[in-house]
Order: structure tokens, then sequence, then C-alpha cells
């Protein structure tokens, strides 16, 4: 989460709650996309985590860009953790393990996606190793296209993940997955996670999410500076003033918005839908994933397609292909396919879409040129993960320092 909301009107009927989902509707020419990546801090020399403290530790980071940018500082009691553009809408933030994100503005085309991304990287460069997650933000023209890209890309986004599988490490030896970010989140605080199988029921919509939403227990609410703690009072509860830690007390739309910022199904609604499949990947695949969904999603003709791939499947199969896809990738299987020939088979539609959209660079390319790390892996057949993991059994000779070389930014 970039930045704490900080509207403090008060609320006062469940009216107001879709409606602020409902807000995030626009028409297609404004359409935009908004990309996350996280990096994991290490020192050049040793391969140590990097410290808030000190010289050279993240707060002296932090307070450098600020002063290179010109964004304003996000501050928690007296420390800074993160910056926000205020003009633009991008912002930098320290992440719960310490990972540092950013957090892209809405931009038009995957072309300044990676604009973006190469100017945050030439700011970083002498501290950032290796990304952690990326998620893709996108948007919706009404519920109902809100409702068929979340299911879409809930049913997909085991496709994501395997494209992007990249973690087949825990301290230095193989773990037996090839995402284990993955696995880890199949079984992570299941009252805020997973596949979201009620959402292709029917009567899905903006009231159904707030449903969902009610009653997931609660991280924080956010009074000034200060955290408080409210863990596992749901927010229905605090809805309707029975909040054991504030008592009486009701929430505002910022509390609202924050606690939807705690929520991590595979796709997560707010005023947009925000991928969350993905593994981190080195710097030059980033931009493929805002790619891959931008062709899918943000192009009718392809949408439609997708939706004809993953209509029939139910609960069950979908669950099982999500469940399979860590430690499998390519390999697992729903009904009578392998994932691979459905990867294949989204990538080329991406394709497709993206072409379609017809949004050229100062080179003439149009925006599908940013699925060719992704297309060479569908030439491959093989996950990145099964190819850090051959490397480990080859040239790296059972040892992960040489990544720390090999994916540096």
């Amino acid at each position: 989460m970039a930045r704490d909301q900080i509207d403090m009107t008060p609320l006062q009927s469940c009216d107001e709650l879709v409606a602020w989902l409902e807000a995030g509707v626009k028409p297609p020419s404004e359409f935009r996309i908004g990309t996350e990546h996280e990096k994991t801090p290490f020192t050049l020399q040793g391969h140590h985590p990097v410290a808030y403290e000190g010289a050279r530790g993240i707060g002296a980071l932090l307070e450098g860009m600020k002063l290179l940018l010109g964004w304003e500082p996000i501050m928690e009691r007296g420390n800074i953790i993160g910056l926000y553009d205020v003009t633009g809408g991008g912002a930098i933030s320290l992440e719960p393990g310490g990972q540092f994100e950013l957090s892209g503005a809405p931009v038009e085309t995957v072309h300044q996606t990676q604009a973006e991304l190469m100017a945050h990287l030439a700011q970083v460069l002498d501290m950032m190793y290796r990304t952690c997650t990326v998620q893709t933000n996108l948007d919706f023209s009404s519920e109902a296209d809100m409702v068929k890209k979340l299911r879409v890309s809930v049913a997909l986004q085991p496709v994501a993940t395997a494209l992007f599988a990249n973690s087949p490490f825990t301290e230095g030896k193989p773990n037996g997955f090839l995402s284990f970010r993955s696995e880890i989140w199949r079984d992570t605080d299941n009252a805020r996670s997973g596949m979201i199988p009620w959402a292709f029921e029917d009567g899905m919509g903006f009231e159904r999410w707030v449903d969902y939403a009610l009653d997931v227990p609660m991280y924080f609410v956010k009074r000034g500076d200060t955290y408080i703690d409210v863990a596992g009072s749901s927010f229905r509860a605090f809805f309707e003033g029975r909040n054991n830690t504030l008592p009486g007390e009701r929430p505002t739309l910022s509390d609202w918005a924050n606690h939807l910022s705690t929520i991590f199904p595979e796709v997560r609604l707010k005023r947009y839908l925000e991928m969350r499949g993905a593994d981190g990947v080195p710097w030059g695949r980033l931009p493929a994933l805002p790619a891959f969904w931008v062709g899918l999603l943000y192009d009718d003709t392809s949408l439609d397609a997708a939706w004809d791939i993953v209509k029939h499947w139910n609960a069950g199969e979908r669950q099982a292909l999500r469940d399979d896809v860590p430690r499998f990738g390519f390999k697992a299987r729903i009904r009578d396919r392998y994932l691979f020939e459905i990867a294949r088979e989204c990538v080329a539609l991406s394709h497709s879409g993206l072409r379609r959209r017809g949004h050229i660079d100062h080179l003439g390319r149009d925006e599908s040129r940013h699925l060719e790390p992704l297309e060479r892996i569908i030439e491959s057949g093989r996950t990145p993960a099964e190819e850090m993991l051959d490397k480990f059994d080859g040239p790296w000779k059972g040892s992960v320092e040489p990544a720390y070389d090999e994916y540096a930014f």
C-alpha cells in the first residue's frame, strides 16, 4: 500500500461503500495502466539486507530521493517511510517485509510503463537487487465490465503465475516449487485471500464485493500518524460501532479505502482491478505483465476470447489449477488441457489485443513488443524458475550466489 487514504468523511450507510467502488467506472478512452513492483535491497558488498538506519540505509535513500524528485514524504512517527508525487500520482513505499515498492502513476500505454520503470531504476540503481512481486492495475467501464474482467483475470491468474514463476529457492536451496511465493499465499489468511469463488455466482457486482469486504477481519485504523491495532474485528462490526478497541466509533471513507488494501485475493477490486498472481522478475521482463493483461482485458475481442476459455470451468477446477501451479507450472492441468496450452493461447490473444490497440512508440513499434520475454518463455516451454534451477544444477554449481550478479539491477 503506497499511501494511506486521508478522506475522513464519516460513513452513514453501506450505500456509500458501494458508491466508493462504483466511482472507479470510467469510459474506455480514460482507461489507464498502473504497475506496482517490489525490490528487496541488498548491499553490493556481502549481499547483506539493508537496514533502515545509517548513512547508507533505506531512510537515507528515501531522504535523498525526496530531494532528487521533489516528491512529498510519507511519514510514520517521525520516520520517512515513502514518497508520493502529488502531480503525477506515483508513490514509493516500504512494504512490511522491507521491500522497496514503486506504485506507478496511471499511464496510457505500456511504453510509458517501461519508461517510468527505467527512470525509477536509475534513481535506485546502486542499492537495489531483484524484485519480489509485480502487479498490474486496470480499469473498467461499468459494473458488468468489472465483473467480466474480474472473472477472466481470477480464472487466468495461474497463467500469470506460471509465466512469471521465479521463486524456486529458499535459504539457498531448491524448495520443490517454481513459485514459492504463490505457494505461501495458497494457505495464508484465507479469510482475506484466495480464488473468491463467489465472484462467479449470480448477483456478483460492487455490492457483493462490499458484503465480502465487510466481513474480512481488519488490521488497523489510522488516526493521524498512529496505527491502532484492531486485528480480528471485522469492518462490519466497526461500521456498526462494535469495535472493541474503538467502541462506539464509526469508520470513515479513509478507513474503508485502507481496509480494502488489506484484502489479498488473487485479483483485488478497489476503484480498479489489481492482478496479484505474478512473482517479481528481472527488470527487462517487468513491462511484460501489464502488457499481458492489457492485451487480454482492454481489447474486447481478446477479452471475449479469454472468457470463452474459462467460462465453463467450475470453482473446484479453478481452485485445483491454482493449487497445482506453484509446484508444476506449465505442467498443471485443468480438465483435459495442460496450462502450457492455455498460456500459449493467452499470450497470442494478448499479442493480438495489443496490436489492435495500436499504440506506437517513437520507433514505430506497438505495445506487443513488450510481450517478447513471454513469447520466448512459451517457445522454450519452461518457466523462468526452471531456467534458474537448470543454472543451479549447472553453471552455478549448486549455489544461488551467482544470481546476485546475474539478476542485479
